[in-house]
């Protein structure tokens, strides 16, 4: 069997969606997912699209996705690709798919004069750490994640 890598189309956001919902199952986050196919299609294939999603196919069939997108490192003063979700459905795991995508992305970095590919992953999936550290990725144990969202940050963007 073949895995294929292909860019997303509009007409996959169903499938995107569907995806989401898979990996937010996976990580027993469902309940934080208030994604909707409009905001995706918006978010993704709208007249200023913020991240980009790439589809991993298994013989035609969609066995897992990549959504990323593109940061900035001040230090190396070159942009760097951000992976905000990886995601391979449970019957394709073991298939070399993850991988693909994986490296689908690292070719592309590097092709784009990257200085860095990154992603965060959740410190209780150790089968993910195994793997990403087999695919030579080093964990950034010194640097942790801040976020503000939802009632904080509308707090925050309306201090003086």
């Amino acid at each position: 069997m073949t895995v294929e890598i292909r860019n997303a189309m509009e007409s996959d956001v169903p499938l995107i969606l569907s995806l989401i919902q898979g990996l937010a199952e996976y990580e027993k986050l469902s309940h934080e997912v208030v994604a909707t196919e409009n905001s995706l299609k918006n978010s993704l294939f709208g007249t200023d699209p913020k991240a980009k999603v790439v589809i991993a196919e298994l013989d035609g069939v969609a066995a897992g996705f990549a959504l990323y997108f593109y940061n900035y490192s001040t230090f190396l003063a070159k942009p760097g690709i951000y992976l905000e979700d990886l995601f391979v459905k449970p019957e394709f795991r073991g298939q070399k798919v993850g991988k693909t995508l994986l490296i689908h992305l690292a070719k592309l970095a590097v092709k784009e004069g990257c200085g860095r590919f990154e992603w965060s992953v959740l410190d209780w999936n150790a089968p993910a750490i195994k793997f990403y550290r087999a695919m030579g990725a080093v964990g950034m144990e010194e640097w942790t994640v801040q976020r503000v969202e939802g009632d904080a940050l509308v707090r925050l963007a309306q201090e003086h």
